[in-house]
């Protein structure tokens, strides 16, 4: 090899063994091997220089900032830990997070209020109107189912939204038009469609008698069954509403009008002398009157039974003789129940329209309930006179009435009639006075 070779192979070697010391100078190769770097030392004041840190504490080996990145990523979601948020600790709570408030600093998120809608009878005042037992519904209506006598009455012609009251309609528009009952109708997409109220178990493709419908339409107040009712009437849905305001013009229901058969609307409106005229002529139905005071039923829904219960509470209470009833509750009609109840052998219609609450209509029919047993609910006899008053009962005491025997009590010791056709106590007769 002559001179000029020589050269040029030593020129090549020194330029890779130049080339290989560079490499190895390169931190991403120095990090990469397995000897340990030497612990970093800082100046700590003037010509100080502190021991270096011991080989047990924060030696582990540092990743290229590549590979580092890639890990980051790699990194599940969950064990993300935010940079500077506290580390929780075993046995102790999460701290909660300060809540916005006004001059806090924080941004304060406002829920959009929804407004309060008012029913009918609280526009126009209704609700303001004072009665002598302080009742929460704007309208009451108390009266003698066989002698139309009045027995209490409050706001009794203001014309206001039912509700579901109309149910009771629909159900005596499909009982008098002797449809049978025993017929299976089908709940069709158009009658789920129906804006259902609270809940429902009614749904596209349920299949029922009419007879069931009417059940679930009186006791649960179900609107999709009276929606079924109205569409398989003769002639459709609007020949179903002609047939209840034809209806309820012949009962004499002059303030009354409906406009579809389930109540939602609060265009079907009446008044509590009109509904007293309709539960008077619903009572006269047998089954409408077993089937609104049924507490529950079990009802065949494709293949399991499902139970339904009734919407008034009352029909539990062992204290009332309900015969018949129905309850009706949407925004604009407030609470509402009407009942057909017997109390000390006196089968009397109450009507109740517009009360506040979820239970109030339940209290005041309790009040009315409570003051017709000890003041008002005597037996009404017009072919007989009137009863002595408090102080004919003064003097009637002292020829054998017993002592502290009060107005109140007369209703639980009327007996026959004297030969002279007058009402006595039974203490009084000429057969006791001898005793």
């Amino acid at each position: 090899m002559n001179k000029s070779g020589t050269a040029v192979l030593r020129a090549w070697g020194l330029g890779l063994l130049s080339a290989l010391v560079a490499l190895c100078a390169h931190p991403a190769w120095a990090q990469s091997g397995t000897s340990q770097r030497p612990a970093k030392v800082e100046t700590v004041g003037k010509g100080k220089t502190p021991a270096a840190k011991p080989p047990g504490k924060n030696t582990a080996k540092q990743a290229p900032r590549s590979s580092v990145k890639k890990a980051a990523v790699a990194k599940p979601r969950a064990a993300a830990v935010r940079k500077g948020a506290p580390k929780r600790v075993a046995g102790k709570k999460k701290p909660r997070r300060a809540q916005a408030t006004a001059g806090s600093g924080l941004r304060v998120k406002r829920r959009a209020s929804v407004p309060v809608r008012l029913s009918f009878g609280q526009i126009q005042g209704l609700r303001a109107t004072n009665d002598p037992l302080d009742l929460a519904s704007s309208v009451a209506l108390v009266v003698d189912l066989d002698t139309d006598e009045v027995l209490f009455s409050k706001n009794s012609d203001a014309v206001l939204p039912i509700a579901s009251i109309t149910k009771l309609m629909t159900a005596l528009v499909v009982t008098e038009a002797g449809l049978p009952l025993d017929e299976m109708l089908t709940v069709t997409p158009l009658d789920a469609a129906v804006r259902a109220g609270s809940r429902t178990r009614l749904y596209a493709g349920n299949r029922l008698t009419r007879g069931e419908m009417l059940h679930l339409a009186l006791m649960a107040s179900e609107n999709r069954a009276a929606h079924v009712l109205g569409r398989t009437y003769p002639g459709g849905l609007n020949a179903f509403v002609a047939a209840m305001n034809d209806k309820a013009l012949t009962l004499g229901m002059i303030d009354t009008q409906y406009v579809e058969p389930t109540g939602l609307s609060s265009d079907n409106q009446s008044s509590a002398h009109d509904l007293s005229l309709l539960v008077k002529a619903a009572s006269e139905h047998p089954i409408l009157r077993e089937l609104s005071t049924m507490p529950t039923a079990m009802v065949p829904l494709g293949r399991k039974q499902v139970q339904f219960r009734n919407t008034n509470g009352l029909v539990h209470n062992p204290e009332w003789d309900i015969g018949l009833q129905k309850t009706g509750y949407i925004s604009a009609a407030g609470r509402c129940v009407v009942m057909q109840t017997e109390l000390a052998g006196r089968k009397l219609i109450m009507v109740l329209l517009d009360s506040a609450g979820k239970y109030s209509r339940i209290g005041d029919a309790e009040r009315l309930r409570k003051w017709l047993s000890e003041t008002r609910l005597l037996p009404s006899r017009p072919d007989l006179p009137a009863l002595p008053d408090l102080a004919d009962l003064k003097k009637l005491q002292s020829i054998g009435l017993p002592a502290g025997l009060g107005l109140q009590a007369l209703p639980a010791v009327i007996g026959p009639t004297s030969q002279a056709g007058s009402v006595l106590p039974s203490a009084l007769l000429p057969s006791a006075q001898g005793r």
